[in-house]
């Protein structure tokens, strides 16, 4: 394969061509959204990749609107307060930022509460925002858009919480399937009488119910809300893991159990505090444990996933065309991350080209990895030279990218580090290598060295420059290069070339080819 661009759409290879700068998709670049909960009060500024948003930002305020809804039928009166002032910060940020009309939607407590409509009539009276009121199942359909939105193609079952209610929805192929809302809300919750016993028992009784409707659900569990967020903390926190990123967490039914035993052995404001876990959240969290912990045990998932991504990344969804929808996230994201930050954007794809032939048997999970690297390598070259390696992988490891294992991070996050770094010892991240066995520690490091002397071919954009051949069986390494480019081959050129040789314990023949 050779270092060179190719223009023609049947020639961008599986990821297909970059859809960030379509027309159609430009209305997605910047867009607002207003998410009323029974707990918080959210805006949420999207802005980006369409396919794959950054968070422009991101700002909440803990309102308590269903607090005490399960007595009086009405609105928390001091969370209406706050959550009336924060939606008029949140239009005057929205006026000043320039962005089109927000999106504003409410959920579980709005749409339960007797003064409900109210407090929309007065919300819009005030500050011009209409909110749309969903019901559960609405409420259900949107959390699973937002997990597809990380996760295209997943086959699960999705379970949102909320404060009032909670939503469970099945995703496959692409699309949402069976959905329905529940009254398991922690907020509804803890007014329960009976004490723990009756709160169990009543979970029971719900889920068995919803294991009606829903049927069986043994693929993977997608946990969608700030509770099952909390619990994944404190989860990690039981386990010392060492990547503090939640957004595709995974635990197993057997670390449920581990925790909700952990979280009650344990001194909450401690925990809490700990966990980075607010006063009004941990207050929740054993409500929330006890349904989580009937949840696994009624639909016997495969394994359990966090998701970051939820109803407001669900909005976003609902209004992207099906193309865009098809695309890969990390892929669209690192595109975009390309044009706006690399020095030579259009080289990624040519050095992706040209590190491939290392990489023939490469699964396309691995090959994917492959081309988000490629297209992320130069992207931090405004980095301090003494800390650029190590600004990749921590950027890799904790952006907000979707569609990423915690592995995967690791992984491109360290084949980045060696496209500026020969060794990766000494480093801070050293406890996080641990998620990647030895065998992709290696390719990682193969990957990120390749990069590293790819990167020193630059030529226009659509000029052939050389060629990989890699004989894993001989270990013979042939490079070819261009007759025009040979002048590159210089003396820093050649000994990242022979440390990309090193790691692959293979000859080094380099060729000229007129």
């Amino acid at each position: 394969m050779t270092l060179q661009s190719e223009a023609a759409p049947s020639e961008w290879g599986p990821f297909g061509r970059p859809l960030f700068d379509d027309p159609s998709t430009h209305a997605l670049a910047r867009v607002g959204v207003v998410d009323i909960g029974s707990n918080s009060v959210r805006l949420v500024v999207f802005d980006g990749a369409a396919r794959s948003p950054a968070y422009f930002y991101n700002e909440k305020i803990m309102c308590a609107l269903g607090a005490g809804m399960s007595e009086t039928g009405r609105l928390n009166p001091q969370g209406r307060e706050r959550a009336l002032a924060a939606l008029k910060r949140f239009r005057c940020l929205a006026d000043g930022l320039d962005l089109p009309p927000l999106t504003a939607v409410a959920t579980a407590a709005v749409r339960d509460a007797e003064d409900g409509p109210e407090f929309c009539a007065q919300v819009e009276r005030e500050t011009g925002l209409k909110i749309w009121v969903i019901d559960g199942e609405e409420e259900a359909r949107l959390s699973a858009q937002g997990v597809l939105l990380g996760w295209p193609g997943s086959y699960g079952l999705v379970c949102d919480i909320g404060g009032s209610s909670m939503e469970l929805a099945e995703i496959h192929d692409g699309r949402v399937g069976r959905r329905v809302s529940s009254q398991l809300g922690p907020l509804k919750l803890g007014g329960l009488k009976g004490g723990r016993k009756g709160r169990k028992d009543y979970i029971k009784a719900v889920m068995t119910e919803l294991a009606q409707t829903m049927g069986e659900q043994h693929n993977r569990l997608f946990l969608v809300g700030g509770s099952w967020r909390a619990i994944a903390r404190i989860d990690m926190q039981r386990r010392g893991y060492p990547l503090k990123v939640l957004h595709e967490y995974r635990m197993t039914a057997t670390a449920v159990r581990e925790t909700a035993r952990y979280i009650e052995e344990q001194d909450h404001e401690k925990l809490r505090s700990a966990c980075g876990i607010s006063s009004a959240r941990m207050a929740l969290v054993p409500l929330a444990m006890d349904v989580l912990t009937r949840l696994v045990r009624t639909f016997g998932p495969k394994d359990i996933a966090v998701s970051s991504y939820g109803i407001r990344e669900g909005l976003l969804y609902e209004q992207m065309p099906q193309r865009l929808r098809d695309r890969d996230p990390l892929i669209e994201a690192c595109r975009f991350a390309e044009k706006k930050d690399a020095r030579l954007p259009g080289f990624g794809k040519m050095l992706f080209d040209f590190v491939m032939p290392l990489f023939r048997s490469a699964p396309p999970a691995r090959v994917r990895l492959i081309k988000a690297a490629c297209l992320l390598h130069d992207v931090s070259w405004r980095a301090h030279p003494d800390y650029r390696a190590e600004t990749c992988f921590d950027n890799a490891t904790r952006a907000n990218l979707g569609g990423l294992k915690h592995s995967e991070r690791v992984f491109l996050g360290l084949a980045l580090l060696h496209r500026y770094k020969n060794k990766r010892e000494g480093t801070s991240f050293e406890a996080l290598y641990k998620l990647l066995d030895e065998r992709d520690l290696h390719q990682a490091e193969i990957l990120g060295k390749a990069m590293r002397f790819g990167a020193m071919l630059w030529m226009h954009k659509d000029e052939q420059i050389g060629e990989f051949n890699w004989q894993p069986k001989k270990k013979v390494l042939t490079l070819t290069l261009h007759d025009h480019a040979r002048p590159l081959f210089g003396e820093v050129a050649e000994a990242r070339l022979m440390s990309l040789a090193q790691t692959l314990g293979a000859e080094v023949q380099v060729k000229t080819a007129s």
